[in-house]
């Protein structure tokens, strides 16, 4: 997916999820821990300002302070935030930058905010009760950042292993498939790209909805349960 398109989600995303601080700030978030949707919006405006700062200063120690508790207050600062990532990443998408991960350039940002977002969008909406759907083709981005990006991270930290064999997603609604794991997959798991991504990050189980498993399973799900994020 091009760096505009990127940017053009990424904006929409972050619309979408400061709409939601209209709602009851309080709600529980289902599948971060003991977050509340304030803590969710902390956690996603104080990132904005990170990558901002791993654009700009070229490192990644940036450390803001809380976002404040008041709802209006609340809001205008993840406005900010929202802006001022924005103007970093609107450029070329080739210029260096510090990331966590290769490749270390703006495009690696532009990427990986527009991903984190639309997951706690969908996070925060959920903990409304009004979920929307996610964008097909952006799905299947977030699922090849897991395979590329992600999971590779959390063996490189010691959280996870290289997995033993290899399960392949196929999305049904795109056409897309992606293999991770050596040699010839063992399993297969199909199902639409929204569904594939929120399973990949947790947030449905392997099973259910339009999600169809062939092969073995069991392997497949250990694949799975890798943890291939954070």
């Amino acid at each position: 997916m091009d760096s505009a398109t990127l940017l053009l989600h990424l904006r929409s995303e972050l619309t979408a999820f400061r709409d939601c601080l209209s709602g009851d700030v309080t709600a529980p978030v289902e599948h971060c821990g003991d977050w509340t949707l304030y803590d969710l919006a902390d956690h996603l405006g104080r990132e904005n300002l990170w990558a901002a700062t791993a654009v700009t200063h070229g490192h990644g120690d940036d450390a803001s302070p809380a976002a404040p508790r008041e709802r209006a207050a609340l809001t205008r600062w993840f406005d900010t935030t929202s802006a001022t990532l924005l103007r970093a990443l609107d450029t070329d998408p080739a210029t260096e930058a510090w990331t966590f991960h290769p490749p270390h350039t703006v495009g690696f940002w532009q990427r990986r905010r527009c991903l984190e977002t639309l997951v706690h969008r969908w996070d925060a909406q959920h903990a409304l009760g009004t979920p929307e759907p996610l964008d097909a083709e952006l799905a299947g981005e977030g699922i090849a950042e897991v395979f590329d990006t992600m999971a590779p991270r959390q063996v490189v930290r010691g959280r996870a292993t290289v997995p033993r064999v290899a399960l392949r997603l196929t999305a049904t609604d795109t056409g897309e498939s992606w293999t991770y794991g050596p040699g010839a997959p063992v399993a297969v798991l199909s199902g639409t790209a929204e569904d594939l991504l929120l399973t990949l990050w947790g947030r449905l189980p392997g099973a259910g909805g339009s999600l169809v498993w062939e092969g073995d399973r069991q392997a497949g799900q250990r694949v799975l349960d890798g943890p291939l994020v954070p």
